[in-house]
C-alpha cells in the first residue's frame, strides 16, 4: 500500500524561515525524487503575488520543478491535473476558511484528497496545517474562532503558532475543553507534525525548543501533552565550565 505523508507545519519553512530550510529539507526528502515537481498553492492569501515570488526565490536554490496553482486567476483550466503530476503539495497560511470555500468551488479538494490516496506528499504552514484536519482553530473571521470544516483527511483539531500568539494556548485549551473543537494537535512555531496515513509518526522541529503537542479533552479541561520533538539541525554545545 502507497505511504500517505502529510507534515503540517506551525509555523516555519521558507516563508517563516528564509534562511533555515531544515523543515522544507524534511518534507521535500520524503518524496525521495532527486529533482522532485512542487506545487504551490497560495490560495489562502488570495493568490498573493509576493507569497508566490518568495516560493519560486525559495525553489530556485533547489534541484526541483516548481510551480503554482492559482484560483483567483486561474492558471490551469484542469487543476487536478496539475495536482496530480507533482511530488509535493505545498500549500501556503493566511485564511483557512476563505481557502477551503474556494477550494471546493474549484474541485481543489476533491484533487487533493486524490493526491493524497496516490501517495503524492502533502505539506502546508498555519492554514495549510489546518485545512488537513477535521477542525481547527482559527483566526479567519478576525478572533480566534473554532472551524469544523476541514477536510478531514486527518482526525480531530489543529493549532498552528501554538508559542508565536499569545492566544493561541490559552484559546486552544478553551476550545477542546467545552467541546467546541475535538481532542487535536498543536504545533509551535518552527515544529511541524508528520503523519502517515491517520497516524501520527514523527515531531520535527527546524527550532530547539519548538515542540509539538497533543491536547485532549479529560472532564472539564484540556489537557496538554508534548510529543517528542527530534531537531533537525546541530544541538548547540553545552558550555565548558
Amino acid at each position: 500500500m502507497t505511504d500517505r505523508h502529510i507534515v503540517a507545519l506551525g509555523g516555519g519553512g521558507f516563508s517563516d524561515e528564509p534562511v533555515n530550510s531544515l523543515l522544507d529539507d524534511f518534507i521535500f526528502a520524503l518524496s525521495s525524487k532527486r529533482r522532485p515537481k512542487i506545487c504551490f498553492l497560495g490560495t489562502a492569501t488570495g493568490d498573493s503575488d509576493s507569497y508566490f515570488q518568495k516560493f519560486y526565490k525559495a525553489m530556485a536554490r533547489r534541484k526541483c520543478e516548481a510551480s503554482h496553482l492559482g484560483l483567483f486567476n486561474r492558471t490551469h483550466l484542469d487543476p487536478a491535473k496539475l495536482l496530480l503530476q507533482q511530488d509535493v503539495i505545498y500549500v501556503g497560511g493566511g485564511n483557512t476558511a476563505n481557502m477551503l470555500a474556494i477550494w471546493r468551488l474549484h474541485g481543489v479538494d476533491r484533487a487533493l484528497r486524490a493526491a493524497w490516496r496516490r501517495g503524492i506528499i502533502l505539506a502546508g504552514i498555519s492554514a495549510g496545517a489546518n485545512c488537513w484536519f477535521e477542525a481547527c482553530s482559527t483566526d479567519s473571521f478576525g478572533p480566534l474562532a473554532a472551524l469544523r470544516d476541514g477536510l478531514g483527511l486527518l482526525p480531530g483539531s489543529a493549532c498552528p503558532h501554538y508559542d508565536g500568539e499569545k492566544n493561541r494556548r490559552p484559546t486552544f485549551h478553551r476550545f477542546v475543553a467545552t467541546g467546541k473543537l475535538p481532542n487535536g494537535f498543536a504545533m509551535d512555531d518552527g515544529a511541524a507534525a508528520h503523519f502517515v496515513g491517520r497516524q501520527l509518526v514523527e515531531a520535527v522541529s527546524s527550532r530547539p525548543q519548538a515542540k509539538v503537542y497533543r491536547v485532549y479533552r479529560r472532564g472539564r479541561q484540556a489537557v496538554e501533552e508534548v510529543v517528542e520533538t527530534r531537531f533537525l539541525g546541530v544541538a548547540p554545545r553545552a558550555p565548558v565550565r
